[in-house]
């Protein structure tokens, strides 16, 4: 997968970062660390409506206490943006203002369908592990970020 930040950070932080894979239903999340540059998946968030969201959000930002979020921004295989990607502008704007954090886009192309590939290679899959999906897919955006950006 080839990852693209819309907004390339100018310094990298040391610490903790969370990423989102957002969707209408659920929102998986990874976390990872500046110093080891390694993504994991965390949870998903299974919620449609934003005051529930933000709130499972806003508890696993008190809890992780990251420097930096990183949110997916789905994108046709051409470039060309996706039904999604406006929502997930959005939604990278709310947890930003919301939080007063760092947010960053970063191109999640495939990143779904190589959640799935794992989950196979597993075992897993079907309608049982969708939340899985959704966090290996966040892992996948996080580890992304760290493998074209944060180099130094």
């Amino acid at each position: 997968m080839r990852a693209s930040i819309a907004n390339p950070p100018h310094i990298l932080p040391q610490g903790t970062l969370l990423a989102f894979d957002f969707g209408e239903k659920r929102i998986g999340v990874a976390m990872g660390e500046m110093e080891l540059k390694m993504a994991h998946p965390l949870t998903t968030i299974q919620a449609t409506r934003n005051d529930t969201r933000l709130l499972a959000i806003g508890k696993l930002i008190a809890e992780w206490q990251p420097v930096r979020l990183v949110v997916g921004l789905p994108m046709h295989l051409d470039g060309k943006e996706h039904a999604m990607s406006e929502r997930c502008r959005g939604f990278s704007k709310l947890l930003q203002g919301r939080f007063r954090l760092p947010t960053e886009l970063v191109d999640e192309r495939l990143t779904s369908a190589e959640a799935q590939e794992m989950l196979r290679g597993f075992g897993r899959g079907g309608k049982k592990d969708k939340h899985l999906i959704d966090q290996l897919a966040a892992q996948r955006i996080l580890q992304a970020y760290f493998d074209q950006y944060a180099t130094a």
